[in-house]
Order: C-alpha cells, then structure tokens, then sequence
C-alpha cells in the first residue's frame, strides 16, 4: 500500500473547451438578458414619471379653477 494515497487529494479534470465555451455563452446571453431588462426598467420608469408628471399638472389646473 502507498502511505500517501489516502491522504491526497484529487484534482477535479479540467473543463473540456465545449464545456467552457457553453457556460462563456451561458454567462454572456445572462449578461445580454439583465442588461436589457435593466433598459426596460428605465424606459418604464421614464414614462411613468412622464404620466406621473402629467396628472399632476392636471390635477393642479382643476384645483385652479375650482378655486376661482
């Protein structure tokens, strides 16, 4: 028996390159995904402040001429 064969570790096999390119792709299409997502926030965002905006200057005019 070999003294030192219990006591060593074993090196995981290193990724074959389809493994790596695939997970490479994984990460990008994740990264492509949350950066547009991100856009949509924004530009919903954008539209609601806009719409937000709007109502209240409504709102303003009727308190306006109700006040006459």
């Amino acid at each position: 028996m070999d003294p030192g064969a219990g006591t060593r570790k074993e090196r995981p096999k290193p990724r074959e390159p389809a493994a790596r390119l695939e997970k490479a792709k994984q990460r990008s299409a994740q990264q492509e995904l949350k950066q547009r997502q991100r856009a949509e926030i924004y530009a919903l965002n954008r539209v609601m402040t806009e719409l937000e905006q709007q109502q209240f200057d409504s709102f303003c005019k009727q308190m306006q001429g109700s006040g006459e």
